[in-house]
């Protein structure tokens, strides 16, 4: 995701087992060739792989705005489901690595107003003109 033209993600660190049950959907995906046609359409994005024997694979993402945080999603493989790893990879990429936050009021401003907020549909130029009769 970009802001203000910028891309948010820097880098994204896919590890992964070459011998475990779980990595065989990412050693599939990585031999299809998948990933690295994925990354020629996005050459400003540096991706690492690495091979991490003996643990679950994970893809681990590093954004712009937040250096200090990683968001991290384990991509493992199991009997009962298959891990869709485009998915993963533009679920990270289309993050803008900030934390979410609820907002709990309609509108933040700091000036508030009590007449209430602007808005097009008013058409306050469209009301009749009221009589107006000046008596002295």
């Amino acid at each position: 995701m970009a802001t203000r033209g910028v891309f948010q993600l820097n880098k994204l660190v896919i590890n992964y087992c070459e011998h475990g049950g779980s990595s065989i959907a990412v050693r599939d995906y990585l031999a299809s060739g998948k990933l690295v046609d994925w990354a020629k359409e996005r050459p400003h994005l540096n991706i690492n792989v690495r091979v991490r024997n003996g643990k679950h694979p994970y893809v681990q993402a590093h954004y712009e705005s937040s250096p200090d945080v990683r968001h991290q999603i384990c991509i493992k493989s199991s009997d009962v489901n298959q891990p869709n790893i485009p998915k993963v990879l533009y679920q990270l990429y289309n993050r803008s690595g900030r934390k979410i936050t609820k907002f709990t009021k309609p509108l933040y401003t700091d000036t508030p107003s009590v007449q209430g907020v602007w808005t097009p549909a008013l058409n306050l130029h469209m009301t009749p003109e009221f009589p107006m009769e000046i008596k002295e």
